[in-house]
């Protein structure tokens, strides 16, 4: 069996749920504070459309952003000579896109459930907002916002529409687990192929366990 789709599955879902999660906690705050629920719901709306959309149809927008003959991917090539399009860094790009709404809605539901009440006692002993959202609103939403990274990792890890159309097809450089299963049965390799489908499941297996003790030490946590 060929170990590089693995590597590059393991190496791109490690590098986007880095992103992910921390681009996902600062937006789904950022949402949550506002006041104005129409714009909340607008962006809401924004943020969570990669979840709804067929994956193929992110990655038409993927490529007709980041494309070399167009002006983000142009720019990138012209003054940095870093081409977006059907590099390793294209995996991470889709990756990123498709599983960020999952890590937005996980966090903002976790963040939602915090009593304010504790909140604002907080204020009322003079901590700062900063001081706040970590000492108080994060321990207290942690077991979602986990269970939300370990899904957006899954997410990631399993992209399949959004990278075929961004980063291509390319063996040792853009091939990720679900491109490689593809290939192997399109090519008639079957016994290549339940390799990696093994692995697929044993990793969706593991994902299953780590969301169920973050969701049951969330339980635990609130009847506390």
């Amino acid at each position: 069996m060929n170990v590089s789709p693995i590597l590059i599955s393991i190496k791109t879902a490690g590098i986007a749920i880095l992103i992910t999660f921390f681009l996902g906690i600062a937006l789904a705050q950022w949402v949550a504070s506002l006041k104005n629920e129409r714009l909340k719901m607008v962006l809401d709306g924004i943020l969570t459309l990669p979840l709804v959309l067929p994956p193929t149809v992110a990655g038409f927008f993927l490529l007709y952003i980041f494309g070399v003959k167009r002006p983000i991917g142009k720019f990138f090539l012209d003054y940095f000579s870093i081409k977006i399009a059907f590099s390793w860094g294209a995996t991470v790009l889709a990756a990123v896109v498709i599983s960020l709404p999952l890590m937005y809605r996980s966090a903002r539901g976790a963040f939602e459930q915090v009593d304010e009440n504790i909140l604002n006692a907080g204020r009322t002993l003079g901590m700062s907002e900063w001081k706040i959202f970590w000492k108080l609103k994060m321990p207290l939403a942690l077991p979602g916002v986990a269970s939300g990274g370990v899904l957006s990792f899954a997410r990631g890890l399993g992209e399949f529409g959004a990278t075929a159309m961004i980063a291509g097809n390319i063996a040792g450089k853009t091939r990720t687990l679900p491109l490689a299963i593809y290939s192997e049965v399109a090519a008639g390799k079957m016994e290549q192929a339940y390799g990696y489908v093994a692995i697929i499941v044993i990793f969706s297996f593991v994902v299953v366990l780590l969301m169920n003790y973050f969701t049951m030490s969330g339980q635990r946590k609130r009847k506390k």
